[in-house]
């Protein structure tokens, strides 16, 4: 660099004269290998210069540089330029890639300077080199594969392609190289682990790193690689038994020596020096039964030794290095203690399944039994049984480890718990036994339907019942629990026929509430059936069914209706008497019907108006009207009555019909209001005539009252509850009688008068206008209405 300097500062003077004279500078370059012998030609200057041989004496051409040494001087004869010292790049330009010498060629006349370059080529002359002839490499052991280290750069004193190029590692299992290029420029090397080491088996390995240059023939140099595992505390202290086994009898002295513990590790230092000690397991404490020495692995009897409590320790010993991480080994001591038959066997349930389901199936376990006894050898030989009748059973699986069974069919209904009792025994001198109850609830299975408690429910229900009015509670037992228990209600539409139910009633599904959907008439509908049905909600549900029928009850809704002749409205109804009629003279009869039933349609007659009155009376059951007394001249001859027809419904429904009885001076009178009779020959008396007729009158009511009683039974529409309905026949003071039933009633009335005799049969339920009316009256009928002939002779009748 001190040359080169110098060679700038010539340069700059030299300029500075080419300046001063005017002339021009011209630069050759020439190109020359390093250590090429001195003489060698290096170029011909003078030709290059465009010089003579004449011109070249003349001239005085001769060669100038800033370096310490000449390396070049030029022939004055020929002109050329050639190597008068030795040339050494790396001496010249070391560390550089382009290495060149600047010389300047001066003539003296004409006065000139000429700058002349000679480029250096580099030949491999320098070998790569170290500098460290060993290199160590420390690596643990505990070290993965391929983690990688830096090894030492080989230096090389050429440059280009005779520097360092590449790196070789002799072959091994464990190293490798990785080769790192900069461009050009430098090249170096990584020591791979290839393989996990373990110090244990070689602590030391040894190679040779060669790096070689690329110059033709290629030079090369080595290093040693010393590669020094290092110790990881990577080995546990390793026991010399998994399991010692001892035997000590509870009577012991303290201090008596058990066994002496013995372990090894293969680390080396620290990492291999041992620690025993106990280790806790549970609830005991091997410490306060037994010492050990940390040192020796010494473990000798601290305490009493009770085979009561304990008839075997099993102790949990530790083996730990000092190394950091310390590392550990564990083994097993078993003190096994001798005893004598002094306690008896116990019974421990270590798994229980209950509750077990109903229909769990036979041979499923449901419960594991371990029998133990602390005491040793034959004294601890235990057998167990399930004392009792009960569908379970005890089955040995491994020593004394039982499983409990089922062993017959479970029944929650019938049973939902059994306490079964165990007993377990020894097998010691004397023997000893123990007993243990085990509780098993048994759980529902939907295996019951709901049940109905009769398979037909009855339920009545009064007519004109408000909408939405609750007419019965469905209610259901399953003997099951929880959801199979859980009953929920529908109606069932068991055929087309019965869809119209859906109309009628609802069944509310979570309270069984039977609803009705429309207010029931009794006189249009009397009774009713459906199906429900209860599902449970189980899975799977079960259900079951039940019939309901549904009776409507009569409500007192209908009034009396007055029948003909007196029930048309408006028109003025009046009857004739002779002034001499008698104490019971027959004047009229009202006769009236009730849609109603029962006691609803039990009519009876009063007359309201005149008040006072002392002349009329009506029988309250027949609708008679008939004279108290005999006429007097203080009379009217004329005499409004009301009458006033009642049920005896709660509350009472009534109607009421106006007649003016009319007091005649003769019968002749009383003759034109009635439909005549022909009146048989004088030879047949009257007493004989009215005899006669009152006998086919009472004949020809009772047979009809037969006919009708005997049609009317066989013709009931309702056939299928007529058991339900009990037959009331109703006795009137006055001699008539009614028949009544759930859904017919015939009123068969009889009469004493000598003009008039009725019989009436009518079922309950009458239509206003459209009746089943039976009358032995000529002049009374209804639609339906059958008239049977009636001879009457209207003649004034002496008592």
């Amino acid at each position: 660099m001190a040359a080169r300097r110098q060679w700038n500062n010539i340069g700059a003077l030299v300029l500075t004269l080419l300046c001063l004279f005017e002339r021009s500078v011209a630069q050759i370059s020439y190109m020359i290998s390093e250590e090429v012998d001195i003489g060698t030609a290096v170029g011909n200057l003078a030709k290059d210069l465009n010089l003579s041989v004449q011109q070249l004496q003349s001239t005085s051409l001769h060669v100038t540089s800033g370096y310490k040494r000449q390396y070049f001087d030029i022939n004055r004869e020929s002109g050329v330029l050639f190597v008068s010292d030795r040339i050494d790049r790396e001496e010249l330009c070391p560390n550089v890639a382009k290495c060149s010498l600047n010389i300047e060629a001066v003539l003296s006349n004409p006065r000139s300077l000429h700058r002349v370059e000679v480029v250096i080529n580099d030949v491999n002359d320098n070998a790569p080199a170290f500098l460290e002839e060993i290199c160590t490499v420390d690596i643990y052991e505990s070290s993965y594969a391929g983690e990688r280290y830096p090894l030492p750069l080989a230096h090389d004193a050429d440059v280009g392609v005779n520097s360092v190029r590449t790196y070789t590692l002799n072959t091994n299992e464990y190293f490798s190289l990785d080769i790192q290029r900069n461009g050009d420029q430098s090249v170096s090397a990584e020591l791979v682990l290839q393989k996990a080491l373990d110090r244990e088996k070689q602590a030391l390995f040894q190679h040779i790193l060669t790096a070689i240059d690329g110059g033709k023939p290629p030079k090369s140099g080595t290093l040693q690689i010393n590669v020094n595992v290092l110790d990881v505390n990577d080995n546990s202290p390793l026991f010399s038994k998994s399991l010692y086994k001892v035997h000590v009898v509870e009577n012991a002295s303290n201090g008596t020596t058990l066994l002496a513990l013995t372990a090894n590790d293969l680390d080396e230092g620290v990492n291999g020096q041992i620690v025993y000690s106990f280790t806790e397991r549970g609830r005991f404490n091997p410490e306060d039964k037994f010492s050990l020495n940390d040192e020796t692995g010494e473990i000798t009897v601290k305490c009493c030794i009770d085979y009561e409590e304990n008839q075997a320790f099993e102790i949990r010993v530790q083996a730990r290095d000092k190394g950091n991480p310390p590392r550990s080994a564990h083994s097993k001591v078993l003190v096994e203690v001798i005893d004598v038959n002094d306690n008896a066997p116990e019974i421990s349930v270590s798994s229980l399944m209950s509750p077990v389901k109903e229909d769990t199936e036979k041979g499923t376990a449901v419960a594991m039994l371990t029998i133990t006894d602390k005491d040793g050898g034959k004294n601890g030989f235990t057998n167990c049984k399930v004392i009792g009748s009960v569908p379970f059973k005890l089955k040995s699986n491994y020593k004394t480890y039982h499983s409990l069974l089922v062993d017959g069919p479970l029944d929650r209904e019938n049973i939902s718990r059994f306490d079964i009792s165990i007993v377990a025994t020894d097998e010691g001198t004397p023997v000893l036994s123990s007993t243990s109850v085990i509780t098993i609830q048994i759980s529902d299975v939907n295996d019951n339907p709901p049940r109905f408690v009769d398979s037909y429910i009855n339920v009545s229900v009064k007519e004109n019942t408000p909408i939405g009015t609750t007419i019965h509670k469905l209610n259901t037992f399953d003997p099951d629990l929880y959801e199979n228990a859980k009953s929920t209600y529908h109606l069932l539409n068991s055929s087309p026929k019965t869809t119209h139910i859906n109309s009628m009633v609802t069944v509310n599904s979570e309270t069984g509430d039977v609803v009705s959907l429309q207010a029931f008439n009794f006189e249009e509908l009397k009774t009713f059936q459906f199906k429900a049905q209860a599902t449970d909600s189980g899975v799977p549900p079960l259900s079951s069914n039940v019939t309901v029928n549904v009776f409507i009850l009569d409500e007192n809704d209908n009034s009396p209706t007055i029948l003909a002749p007196y029930s048309e409205h408006g028109s003025v109804n009046s009857e004739s008497i002779p002034y001499s009629a008698e104490a019971g003279y027959f004047v009229a009869k009202i006769r009236a019907v009730d849609a109603d039933s029962g006691y609803n349609a039990l009519l009876s007659y009063h007359l309201s108006e005149p008040k006072g009155n002392n002349l009329f009376r009506i029988g309250t059951s027949t609708g008679e009207i008939r004279t108290k007394r005999r006429m007097s001249d203080n009379d009217l001859k004329t005499h409004p009555l009301v009458v006033l027809v009642s049920d005896n419904g709660e509350p009472s429904l009534s109607a009421t019909v106006s007649i003016d009885v009319v007091v005649v001076e003769s019968t002749a009178d009383i003759k034109t209001q009635f439909r005549h009779v022909p009146i048989k020959e004088d030879s047949f008396s009257d007493l004989n005539l009215y005899l006669l007729i009152a006998i086919v009158s009472v004949s020809v009511i009772f047979l009809m009252s037969l006919i009708s009683l005997t049609a009317a039974r066989c013709h009931r529409t309702d056939s299928s509850f007529s058991r339900y309905s009990a037959p009331m026949i109703t006795t009137h003071p006055d001699g008539s009688w009614s028949y009544s039933k759930a859904t017919q009633q015939y009123d068969v009335c009889f009469s004493s008068d000598t003009l008039k005799s009725d019989v009436v049969v009518f079922p309950a339920s009458f239509p206003p206008v459209d009746g089943e009316l039976i009358s032995i009256n000529g002049g009374d009928t209804f639609t339906r209405t059958q008239t049977l002939p009636n001879k009457e002779k209207t003649e004034k009748m002496d008592e």
